[in-house]
């Protein structure tokens, strides 16, 4: 079964993985994830595939990783802010 995982619910799914943690076992532990975004879907293993770390010392550096790897479409409009609207 696909889990569905919103990018602002992404730091509680990286924490329950043990680290450090290679990209290699984070693609397999995360395998069912599809990371949801403004324009729709991506699997999370398609994103780790882009990125040049080998493994993540912490939570923070893998969401750090996926985020700078992450299309800027899928976050929502170019120059949006959250405090606009």
């Amino acid at each position: 079964m696909t889990r569905e995982v919103k990018l602002n619910e992404l730091t509680a799914l990286l924490e329950t993985a043990t680290y450090p943690l290679s990209v290699a076992t984070a693609q397999q532990e995360f395998d069912d994830v599809r990371l949801m975004y403004a324009d729709g879907t991506e699997p999370l293993a398609a994103v780790l595939d882009r990125i040049d770390d080998e493994q993540f010392d912490s939570p923070d550096e893998a969401q750090s990783s996926i985020y700078n790897t992450i299309p800027v479409e899928g976050v929502g409009k170019p120059g949006q802010s959250e405090g606009e609207g």
